[in-house]
């Protein structure tokens, strides 16, 4: 360490959140790659392997589809490639960072058992390794295997069935977020809140931590593994948030190949012409090792398939980072700086992924709301199915522009088709946005313990056009009848103590599983033979689960929908379940090392489309693995007074593991701390 990054300075909250002070911009980087090694060593560490492909060397064969996906979609050679375009300020900024993780990973590890466990030596990081770590939160973010699925079902259902399941879907991101300006609010000054939805992870995606320097004193949700504040924070003077634009940037082609010798060459536009090709091998833990082909056209790298595979498997991902050499990493020191809201609206012009829809305010009354990414200009198939490589009517032509908007009083972010409706092709339902705004719309004089209700508000409008046609149906028994008065009274609320919520998602399910059976939908009950990365988005029983009332709708061969919610409704009336809806709803984080003898997780309110998105799979499992990984309210009246909280807590060992999750679980927030004399001072010693 040289002599400022010794003088930087860490604090913790009763929470163990740390607060980090250093003497300029630089040395507070190293602050906070150095305490991102000691909170989450393990985790940065998964991640690290994750993003070279190389984690099935300590984790096992159940990693091998991660790595194997990694090698073939290089998302090491794009991070190496994005940082080496850096501009130098921002280069050394990630270099300091790197440097702080290289320092701290040693004592990080010590405290973290998943490293003795796995017999797992902490490694060293590389300058572009937080590039690397964020190309694999969001290589998958945009859902491009979704036009694997919608390929799959043009093929054999037909042209006119590519939007029968057109939904937003378990396995992609999405969130909540919404400002109120300062007319809606108590105090005169904006409000900003929200909850982005992800994989619930043990410890979680988003860190809390605070970085300030003479330059900026700014408080948010960290990415672990990467400088900075990207999505979430509270400058004091402006804050900002974002939500998923649900904007399709990624494009998958199918490909030609053949092989001349050692060679590969690929069919494109002007005829065929050489491909990259390497081979590579993946260490397995407990297994021989195995051997990759990484092939790249001129389209992109190839994620399916190959030379000697069947062509209609074989394609190839286009998408921005690689294309353009650049991640957008120079923002990232841009939105510490900003001031105003115009400060942060010019920082997001160089915004690349995931693309954001965006809402910030400042103290003199400036409103944002726009989106922020980089989309391409190209032929509308393109955002529909796999496309033909060869083709030159599907080249990319340059970049869409981004929209912005004029905030009127109240603006609402929640993956619905809205702002960015012209960048992509499929969007949530609108119940959360829709249920969003009534609430808030509802009063005036907000105040930030208040919105929590907002948070937490499990009022299911999706459950209506189930419920509809369950009042319609003639021919029930006496059980069945029942069944459908209680779930007429009930209040759509997916309540933890509640046997109605229990007994609409029996409902649900019950109607999924013979959607998913019925021959109309028998050509896809296989999956396509993709690697099994992508399996998720192919599997057609989660893909019923979330489009029940669209497939009910659907003009399909032999579907009788009353005929089959009556048979689901018996169903239900003669199992007489009679449980609450928590005892199985549960929390079931995702872990990299999963303990068998954990006790289940708690029990949850809430479902899919509440405001209170604790996502479940219809028809598949009612454990919860994806919600709200963060929530916070940014008060830009007074900072002190804003509030978060995540689901387990700020460390990845230690007893700050998991002692937010209680409050969590009951929908409480957590007041941020800033008043540095109300912290605690830690020193490595």
């Amino acid at each position: 360490m040289n002599e400022r990054q010794r003088h930087a300075r860490r604090y913790r909250d009763a929470y163990g959140i740390p607060h980090l002070r250093a003497a300029d911009h630089d040395a507070l980087a190293f602050a906070q790659g150095h305490v991102t090694a000691l909170d989450r060593a393990w985790q940065i560490e998964v991640e690290r392997h994750r993003s070279q492909g190389t984690s099935a060397a300590f984790l096992g064969p159940e990693a091998l589809d991660w790595d194997r996906f990694a090698r073939r979609v290089r998302l090491d050679d794009t991070a190496r490639r994005c940082h080496a375009a850096l501009d130098p300020a921002t280069a050394r900024w990630v270099g300091r960072y790197v440097d702080g993780v290289n320092a701290g990973l040693a004592a990080g590890a010590a405290r973290a058992p998943e490293f003795a466990a796995t017999g797992l030596a902490p490694g060293r990081w590389q300058p572009w390794t937080p590039l690397a770590l964020w190309l694999t939160h969001h290589v998958l973010f945009a859902g491009f295997p979704g036009k694997l699925w919608r390929e799959h079902v043009i093929r054999r259902l037909g042209p006119d069935a590519a939007g029968l399941f057109a939904v937003d879907g378990h396995v992609t991101s999405g969130s909540n977020g919404w400002l109120l300006a300062a007319e809606r609010t108590a105090s005169g000054a904006a409000l900003i809140a929200g909850d982005p939805h992800r994989f619930i992870e043990a410890p979680g995606i988003y860190q809390q931590i605070r970085l300030a320097c003479p330059e900026y004193d700014v408080l948010g949700f960290a990415v672990p593994g990467v400088p900075g504040i990207a999505h979430f924070g509270h400058a004091g003077t402006v804050a900002w948030a974002i939500t998923n634009a649900m904007a399709d940037y990624q494009d998958v082609y199918a490909e030609r190949l053949r092989r001349r010798g050692e060679l590969v060459e690929a069919y494109g536009p002007h005829g065929w012409r050489p491909a990259h090709r390497q081979v590579e091998t993946i260490e397995v833990a407990g297994g021989e090792p195995v051997e990759v082909e990484v092939i790249e056209t001129e389209r992109g790298p190839v994620i399916s398939g190959g030379p000697d595979e069947h062509p209609d498997l074989t394609v190839s991902l286009r998408h921005p980072p690689r294309v353009g050499g650049d991640l957008g990493f120079a923002v990232l020191p841009a939105l510490l700086r900003a001031r105003t809201v115009g400060d942060l609206d010019t920082a997001l012009d160089g915004w690349v992924e995931p693309v954001n829809v965006v809402l910030a305010a400042d103290t003199a009354g400036g409103l944002l709301h726009r989106v922020a990414g980089r989309v391409p200009d190209r032929h509308p198939d393109n955002g529909l199915r796999v496309v033909p490589g060869w083709d030159a009517a599907y080249a990319w032509r340059g970049w869409q522009p981004m929209p912005k908007t004029p905030v009127d009083q109240v603006a609402v972010m929640a993956n619905e088709r809205g702002i960015s409706a012209g960048l992509g092709v499929e969007f949530a339902p609108p119940y959360r946005a829709d249920r969003i705004r009534e609430l808030l719309t509802a009063r005036t004089g907000w105040r930030p313990e208040q919105l929590a209700a907002v948070h937490t508000d499990t009022y299911l409008a999706a459950a209506g056009p189930l419920l509809d046609r369950l009042a319609d149906l003639d021919g029930l028994t006496a059980e069945g009848r029942a069944l459908r008065e209680r779930l007429l009274r009930w209040d759509r609320r997916m309540a933890a103590d509640s046997v109605d919520a229990a007994s609409f998602a029996d409902l649900r399910a019950a109607v999924v599983r013979r959607l998913a059976a019925h021959p109309a939908l028998a050509g896809l009950t296989e999956p396509p033979a993709h690697p099994e990365v992508f399996r998720p988005w192919l599997a057609l029983l989660p893909r019923v689960g979330y489009a029940v009332p669209s497939l009910l709708r659907a003009d399909l061969p032999g579907l009788n929908a009353d005929a089959l919610v009556r048979a689901a409704a018996e169903e239900v009336a003669a199992a007489g379940d009679g449980r609450r809806w928590g005892r199985r709803h549960r929390l079931a984080p995702w872990q990299a090392l999963p303990d068998p003898t954990a006790p289940p997780g708690p029990e949850l309110a809430g479902d899919h489309d509440c405001v209170l998105a604790t996502s479940s799979v219809p028809g598949v499992t009612d454990l919860c693995s994806r919600g709200p990984a963060a929530r916070y309210v940014w008060d830009l009246a007074r900072r002190e007074d804003s509030r978060w909280v995540v689901p387990l807590g700020a460390t990845g060992a230690g007893p700050h593991r998991d002692d937010q999750l209680p409050r969590w679980v009951r929908g409480e927030l957590i007041e941020v701390t800033c008043d540095w004399d109300r912290l605690t001072e830690e020193h490595d010693d």
